[in-house]
């Protein structure tokens, strides 16, 4: 009887153990990502097949924002640089322009010079496309809203911070604004980046 119970014992072990997940990347969501192409702040052409097979940190941002973007790009900042401090390296950092009439390639590369962020070749500041189409994405694949205020410059839109898999799907998303989970960030991203090798 005892011979019995000792491999049916081991096997319930093995179940739970697996079952457990053993510290691996767990997704929230599976939003897809259509496929685009649009211009980053160096004028090159940037592709969702140009981001296949990386993680990637997105956020929805514009240069005349008066408001959250500011605080925003800080804090993708200091997730950049604790990243850094935690030798991960096989990510990006995706900026959609919000105001992409306004929002030139140059307008951004500027706009990004001044957080002093680590490798400014980590991150694609994004425009070349119209308002109408950067709040569909948005609201389709980020769950995110982008809209006009109407007799204003400023733009209304979300202050999430998304994760992206290698096969271009939101998988987690994240305060940016206020109560940034940085440690949960860092550890999804070095997760997700382990999970996918």
């Amino acid at each position: 009887m005892r011979l019995i119970k000792l491999p049916i014992l081991f096997i319930l072990m093995i179940i739970v153990s697996a079952c457990s997940g053993s510290g691996g990347f767990k997704a929230d969501h599976k939003y897809e990502v259509p496929a685009f192409e649009f211009t980053n702040q160096n004028g090159e052409s940037v592709s969702l097949d140009d981001l296949k097979g990386t993680v990637w940190l997105a956020q929805f941002v514009f240069t005349n924002c008066a408001t959250v973007c500011p605080p925003m790009m800080m804090n993708m900042a200091q997730i950049e640089e604790d990243l850094h401090k935690a030798g991960v390296e096989d990510y990006k950092i995706v900026s959609f322009s919000v105001d992409p009439k306004v929002d030139t390639p140059e307008k951004l590369k500027n706009y990004l010079e001044m957080f002093n962020v680590k490798d400014e070749n980590r991150w694609e500041m994004l425009t070349g496309f119209t308002q109408e189409e950067i709040g569909e994405l948005a609201m389709k694949s980020f769950k995110t809203v982008v809209a006009d205020i109407p007799d204003s410059d400023q733009v209304l839109h979300g202050t999430t911070f998304a994760l992206v898999n290698q096969e271009g799907q939101v998988v987690k998303l994240y305060s940016g604004n206020v109560d940034v989970p940085f440690e949960q960030i860092e550890k999804d991203v070095k997760a997700l980046i382990k999970a996918g090798a």
